[in-house]
């Protein structure tokens, strides 16, 4: 397990430093250039994230499939992910692109919503590489294949850097774009993912490209049984079942990086300080929430290969380690929001108002750690089951019907201002955290596990 789990865990968090890298160089313009790349990113992810957790099935299917060795229906399920992927660019872009012509109706501050239309449509010209990079990814992943990943985030990182500095501010001869520089590095670094997991993959899988070239070559070669095993195309009933499982993934995925997406555009309604206290918070958050993400995708595939090879009590062993990982992890997060609040937010900004609202809100961000990590790490062993319906309806429940409504009532209404919303939203992690590990634990009962 954590042989698997570290390089996953790396790959998520080079994905979460690359949001903070945006927001810290981008905060040298000001708070607002920070609220802008805040509610554009939150924006563009709260749709994207639907789209990507649609190929979150691969996971499971590939998983499944390569703990059974049946290595042939892994590659299967590689060509219904891209095509998955290349199907769902094109409305996810016009949503996107529709979604930014739409924020002058939702009450921004003025300044805050200059700069955001530019950034959330630049943005979007990422989606197709996002999308590809995301079923490449889960193919890999599906068979313990995880190092490539993190290197592709590493290189990744390097390049959004070095395009931040050059265009946000204009650098050796480069435009001074500003808050759109810091998209157009975004666009970079996401093929470069994309095109980094693409070569390993054809790499990986040379032998079987060079089966299906048009050479010729004798009846009942190993080229010939290769092209024949890889003939068919697209069919309908697999699809269904990679939609099946991706479906309530996605809803899930989406609910849960909705609701933050949701706050995050009630926050903009809030003075430019607020927000921008908001954003970095947020941020700190979401870079520990990336561990047990990791430790979560890597628990997939664990509990999966034992799955797919009917070892069940393997699979409770599986779980209940991933689950014990997130735990000790978040512990320790939580620790670090409660001990040095003000030096993790003067990283960002020195504006008095913004340091003094990101140190509350990094005190409530302690409070909900450990659930937030309890509940990331159950939804994927759940997810190495084949269970991804459990999860979405409990994140249905938690997030929206109690945590954002307490959220926006104790914001809005009680008048405690983003801070309320904060604890709203714990409110939600803490039911989804209680009811996934309850559900976790049921099921590796029944494997016999304690």
């Amino acid at each position: 397990m954590f042989r698997l789990a570290v390089p996953v865990v790396m790959a998520e968090l080079g994905w979460m430093t690359m949001g903070l890298v945006d927001t810290l160089m981008v905060g040298r313009i000001g708070p607002e250039a920070i609220g802008a790349v805040g509610i554009g990113s939150s924006l563009f992810m709260g749709v994207c994230i639907f789209a990507m957790g649609l190929l979150l099935g691969l996971d499971t299917l590939v998983s499944h499939a390569f703990g059974a060795g049946r290595v042939d229906e892994c590659h299967r399920w590689l060509a219904y992910g891209v095509t998955l992927s290349l199907v769902l660019s094109i409305p996810v872009t016009l949503i996107v692109l529709a979604l930014s012509s739409a924020l002058g109706r939702w009450g921004l501050d003025p300044t805050v919503l200059q700069l955001t239309q530019p950034y959330l449509n630049a943005l979007a010209w990422s989606i197709p590489p996002l999308l590809l990079y995301a079923s490449f990814r889960r193919y890999l992943q599906g068979m313990g294949v995880v190092r490539p990943v993190m290197i592709a985030l590493v290189l990744a990182n390097l390049l959004n850097a070095f395009v931040n500095w050059l265009l946000i501010f204009g650098r050796m001869g480069a435009p001074a774009m500003g808050v759109r520089g810091s998209a157009w590095a975004t666009v970079g670094a996401r093929v470069v993912m994309a095109a980094v997991l693409l070569a390993v993959i054809i790499y990986r899988e040379r032998s079987i490209v060079l089966a299906r070239l048009p050479w010729p070559h004798r009846n009942g070669s190993p080229l010939s049984l290769a092209r024949d095993s890889h003939s068919r195309g697209i069919e309908l009933a697999p699809m269904r079942r990679l939609l099946t499982l991706g479906l309530p993934a996605a809803s899930q995925v989406t609910l849960e990086v909705g609701v933050f997406a949701a706050a995050t555009a009630l926050a903009g309604r809030l003075a430019p300080a607020a927000l921008a206290a908001h954003q970095i918070a947020i941020n700190f958050a979401a870079l520990t929430f990336m561990v047990p993400l990791g430790i979560a995708s890597a628990g997939a595939v664990r509990v999966g290969h034992a799955i797919g090879r009917v070892d069940y009590q393997g699979a409770a062993r599986a779980g209940w380690t991933a689950i014990l990982f997130g735990v000790a992890f978040m512990s320790c997060a939580a620790a670090a929001f409660l001990l040095i609040p003000r030096v993790l937010i003067g990283a960002f900004t020195n504006d008095p108002a913004v340091l003094s609202i990101g140190v509350s809100l990094l005190f409530v961000g302690a409070i909900f750690q450990l659930f937030d990590g309890v509940q990331g790490v159950s939804t994927g062993v759940l997810r190495g089951l084949g269970d991804t319906r459990t999860p979405m309806l409990w994140n249905l429940a938690g997030h929206w019907f109690i945590g954002l409504p307490l959220g926006y009532t104790l914001c809005f209404v009680a008048g405690f201002g983003v801070i309320g919303l904060w604890w709203g939203l714990s409110a939600g992690l803490m039911i989804c955290a209680i009811a996934l590990l309850t559900a976790w634990s049921r099921r590796a009962a029944a494997f016999g596990q304690p």
